[in-house]
């Protein structure tokens, strides 16, 4: 077994996924529209994959995790909705934390759904995390992006953490199997909201926009999540989630770097308090 391949593996997928919010700036189409082509050509791409390593989906598998996959799904397709609408509406760095609260926000929904007992170690990592967001905001300063694209950065996070327990009750399904259902679904569940949203308008679209929405389909949703559950599945489970925080720091990276987005000091400050609360909450060892 090669840990060291399949590390790098796995850092090229939550590299590629951070970048995601940088490419959406030079996409002249609505953010849904962009979210469903990426559903349906990620999809596509990975069935094409199966296919070219000589293997085939399990339908037994699906049809017994049918309603959590299904559920899943949905829950993927509002995520993107709203985290791709959080992008457009806010800096792409506090569209990004917000969404990753999603963690902290597990930690509190954990005793209640999944009847999971609460780890009062963890709670000073939720409060940091929520002072983090409040200084990246730029509330304090006055500098912070607009309300609206908050709000719609943390409904990601809420949708996130209906994904994540959703997986939870999956049993015996392969991560390719699940990733092509959920990102079926995510597709289906976003056309209506597309539809409605732009009907009667008339769309913009250019060579530019049309090769982003290919490369996010293929690099960023296909290739990007053969890498991201290979890896998955062969490291443990604190490299994993410590890997895992690279995305929003390469988020906040490519905002203020190459996208000039506006960031104080607090900011900064808040952003470290988010990416390094979040990190210790998920490798903080098991209570006994």
């Amino acid at each position: 077994m090669n840990l060291a391949k399949e590390r790098l593996k796995y850092i090229t997928a939550v590299v590629i996924y951070g970048t995601i919010g940088f490419f959406l700036r030079y996409v002249t189409l609505p953010s849904e529209i962009v979210a469903m082509c990426r559903g349906i050509i990620g999809s596509t791409f990975i069935m094409l994959y199966l296919k070219s390593r000589h293997s085939s989906l399990d339908l037994k598998g699906i049809r017994n995790n049918l309603f959590f996959l299904v559920l899943s799904g949905i829950f993927l397709g509002l995520n993107w909705i709203f985290l791709f609408a959080a992008y457009m509406e806010t800096t792409v760095a506090i569209a990004s934390l917000c969404n990753y609260l999603a963690p902290v926000m597990v930690i509190l929904v954990a005793p209640a759904i999944l009847h999971e007992k609460l780890d009062v170690r963890k709670l000073p990592c939720v409060f940091i995390a929520l002072v983090g967001i409040v200084l990246v905001s730029g509330v304090i300063g006055g500098e912070g992006g607009n309300a609206k694209g908050i709000i719609m950065g943390l409904l990601a996070a809420a949708c996130f953490v209906g994904i994540v327990l959703c997986n939870r009750k999956l049993k015996d399904i392969s991560a390719m199997d699940r990733s092509v259902v959920q990102l079926l679904v995510s597709a289906i569940t976003i056309f209506p909201y597309a539809l409605i949203k732009n009907m009667g308008t008339t769309l913009e679209v250019n060579t530019v926009s049309i090769l982003i929405i290919l490369m996010l389909g293929i690099v960023h949703t296909g290739i990007a999540y053969c890498f991201y559950f290979s890896g998955m599945a062969l490291l443990p489970v604190q490299t994993v989630a410590i890997l895992g925080y690279l995305e929003p720091v390469v988020s906040v990276l490519c905002s203020a770097i190459l996208l000039h987005e506006p960031m104080n000091a607090l900011g900064w400050i808040g952003a470290v308090m988010v990416i390094v609360s979040a990190a210790v909450s998920e490798i903080l060892p098991e209570k006994k």
